[in-house]
């Protein structure tokens, strides 16, 4: 089974166009939780494993960045059932994360002993965590699950959540505790299921929400105030479809452009318990309206490009099939599984720059040897640009940097690696011809 997501993309991509959604193809993501700091999108998720069947199984959080939409860094585990919150027995889901003075403060619905769900809150001084538990115990259990959280203008953060009510509360500046009680919402906007997604922009308050009962729609709601009423304008964002009875949303601005998470079961061998998570582009109305939008293999348009000359982690993907990510003895994630049947990495809008690339350097790890990664644009079977042969180097974790020169690779491209062999892949990094700038690392 834990072979099921790998295995099927590596035949479903036989002959097939590639396209930007779902965003990740690793693993099975859901209800995407997407943040922006430091001028970077931070994507919190959930994940299904493999091994559902039934019902949802999930056992931790996950972390994936980006800075121009299309291309995620895989950041691996944040935080998990076992390790952050012990108290919990299942059901590690929809989560959120926000910053305040320095702490970034993740809620999460878990399920505790009895069955009934509740919210705990772990934390960490670095987005990229590990999170810990605040608490020792739930922030609050009713047994509605999906935090969203806002720190509005004036300070205040609210704290609501749903299913099948709609709750909120009055965070306390520690943002673990809270002032009053919880706060029970009626009338709930209209079709409301759960999912709840809080923010403010431009002075207006907006909760989207999985609405309609099952299959799930997402619909939204505005107020002019924080905590209502919810009977401001508002409509469906985005109808049932996409192969999963479930939807949930994150709904962002990045450098100017609207951007609308959500989930389905696009990917090959997916469905209700087997979800990933897809981004669209969208305009809001001259009204702060939000239009209706459809599910597409396309995605959002990438922001600017990716830097060939800044060192890049080779979990940066914006399409793969095949591949999976590990722990990084150097950092955080690398690339494995290069040998399975058509296994690649697309990464979308590589500018070379006017002048070109005269080298590659790749970091790699081989306990076998005689392996290849080849670098082509425009498609897995375009222009090759350069070949970096992986000799053993002792171990699967044992690195070594491999430099090989390259040809016709100038302006901006997509990149496309592919694989000859079994080993490790954790970065890369092309060298300018003519080069008058020292290379940049990203944290890997």
């Amino acid at each position: 089974m834990r072979c099921l997501l790998s295995l099927a993309l590596s035949l479903a991509n036989i002959g097939r166009t590639v396209a930007d959604n779902p965003i990740i193809q690793t693993i099975y993501t859901a209800d995407p939780s997407p943040y922006v700091y430091n001028d970077t999108i931070w994507l919190f998720a959930d994940h299904d494993e493999d091994a559902a069947s039934s019902f949802f199984l999930m056992k931790e959080w996950r972390l994936y960045s980006s800075t121009d939409v299309v291309n995620w860094q895989d950041w691996g585990t944040i935080a998990s059932l076992a390790s952050t919150f012990k108290w919990s027995t299942d059901r590690a889901w929809a989560p959120q994360t926000v910053e305040r003075n320095g702490v970034f403060y993740m809620y999460c619905p878990v399920q505790v002993s009895g069955g009934a769900m509740a919210i705990g809150v772990a934390t960490s001084k670095s987005i990229t965590g590990p999170y810990v538990d605040a608490l020792g115990k739930p922030l609050v259990q009713n047994n509605n699950i999906d935090p969203t959280v806002l720190i509005d203008d004036d300070g205040q953060a609210y704290l609501y959540w749903a299913n099948p009510g709609l709750y909120y509360i009055k965070l306390n500046k520690d943002m673990i505790s809270y002032n009053g009680s919880v706060v029970s919402v009626s009338p709930k906007p209209n079709g409301l299921t759960e999912a709840p997604w809080f923010y403010k922009r431009n002075g207006k308050y907006y909760l989207a929400y999985a609405s309609n009962g099952i299959p799930e729609s997402i619909s939204y709601s505005t107020s002019t105030g924080p905590t209502g009423p919810w009977t401001g304008k508002g409509g469906t964002i985005m109808a049932a479809s996409g192969s999963s009875f479930t939807n949930h949303e994150g709904i962002i601005d990045y450098k100017n452009h609207s951007l609308f998470f959500y989930h389905n079961g696009a990917l090959p061998g997916g469905g209700g318990y087997h979800r990933s998570i897809c981004i669209e582009d969208f305009t809001y109305g001259s009204d702060g309206s939000i239009p209706t939008l459809k599910m597409t293999t396309t995605g959002a348009a990438q922001v600017g490009s990716l830097d060939a000359y800044v060192q890049t982690s080779a979990t940066t993907i914006a399409f793969s099939s095949g591949v999976k990510t590990e722990k990084y003895s150097e950092g955080f994630m690398d690339v494995t599984n290069t040998n399975a049947n058509g296994a690649y990495i697309k990464v979308k809008g590589v500018d070379f720059g006017s002048a070109g690339a005269a080298s590659l350097s790749v970091r790699a790890a081989s306990s076998s040897g005689s392996g290849k990664i080849t670098a082509s644009l425009g498609s897995k079977t375009g222009t090759v640009v350069a070949t970096c042969s992986v000799a053993s180097t002792g171990g699967t974790q044992k690195w070594e940097t491999v430099t090989c020169p390259v040809t016709g690779a100038k302006g901006k491209n997509d990149l496309y690696w592919t694989f000859s062999g079994s080993f490790g892949f954790a970065w890369w990094r092309f060298t300018a011809r003519n080069a008058t700038t020292v290379a940049r690392d990203f944290e890997a």
